[in-house]
């Protein structure tokens, strides 16, 4: 008997310097800052109704990359894993080993842009507009990572694309000898799940990197730009939820549907499509930095 489904065990370490060891997680990271650098520099030059200079952000980038780290594992930490840091404090430092909150993250640069803004005389709007459309690719690569990782996997399913991940397999299941042969046997087979990391880095990467790419390619109300880029975040996370298999130690909110992914996206929905709608009622543009020293 053959396999029916790849079994996806990557090494997480890309590549070792001696005792210092190179994740794919923190490599997808760093592709996410220079993308969003290069495309946000190409963007500044391309449309001047942004009121951004291409210098100006890489400054930016500086605040945005502590918001996403910061916000994004204090995130995880206190929605996903707040049990595993009572019982190891150090687990809320341990980014290496993956565990990223997207909407921590998200708290983490609207923080970072209110003082940036501060820092520059830019209103909140102007900041955010110009951020929402960089941010999608980023979301794509470290879904990316979760994959060569092999977690935040799916439910159990028959798809044909399915895929088996060892970590979904419980413990002492996660390499060796063994493993493989089980596999190879298509022992593991009534395990596969759906790549639901991939469906996230195609839908809230790819899928909304391209409608706001769309939406932004022209001047629009101060404020529309984000709040498409918060309800289609918000519409696509929730679309996946339904494929993705719920954090064990949360497991299903209410019923056997309702995830925690999809109680912090009904906000997102609701607060974009509010922000949409009143930046076209006032109908307001976004203002040029009123003093872009200091």
């Amino acid at each position: 008997m053959t396999p029916a489904y790849p079994l996806i065990d990557f090494d997480p370490v890309a590549f070792s310097v001696g005792p210092l060891s190179v994740h794919w997680y923190g490599i997808m990271y760093l592709l996410a800052f220079l993308t969003f650098w290069g495309l946000g520099s190409r963007f500044a030059k391309s449309r001047p109704w942004s009121g951004w200079k291409a210098e100006e952000v890489g400054d930016f980038l500086f605040y945005g990359m502590l918001g996403v780290i910061l916000g994004g594992r204090l995130g995880y930490v206190f929605f996903y894993g707040f049990d595993s840091l009572l019982q190891d404090p150090l687990f809320i430092v341990r980014v290496w080993d993956g565990g990223m909150s997207f909407h921590g993250g998200l708290v983490g640069v609207i923080l970072a842009m209110t003082w940036y803004g501060r820092r520059t005389g830019r209103t909140f709007w102007q900041i955010a507009d110009f951020v929402a459309p960089l941010v999608p690719i980023g979301l794509a690569l470290g879904r990316v990572g979760n994959f060569i990782g092999g977690e935040l996997w799916g439910r159990v399913t028959d798809v044909p694309w399915a895929m088996i991940f060892p970590s979904s397999l419980g413990p002492g299941a996660t390499g060796g000898q063994g493993l493989e042969e089980a596999w190879r046997t298509g022992m593991l087979d009534s395990f596969a799940r759906h790549p639901s990391q991939l469906y996230q880095a195609g839908l809230e990467g790819l899928a909304l990197f391209v409608l706001l790419q769309w939406y932004a390619a022209s001047p629009r109300p101060a404020g529309a730009v984000s709040g498409l880029f918060l309800a289609g975040y918000g519409v696509f996370r929730f679309v996946v939820e339904f494929f993705r298999e719920p954090d064990g130690h949360l497991g299903f909110l209410a019923g056997d549907w309702l995830t925690m992914g999809m109680l912090l996206s009904l906000p997102m929905v609701a607060a974009g499509v509010t922000i949409m709608v009143l930046a076209h009622v006032r109908g307001e543009s976004i203002p040029g930095p009123k003093n872009t020293e200091g």
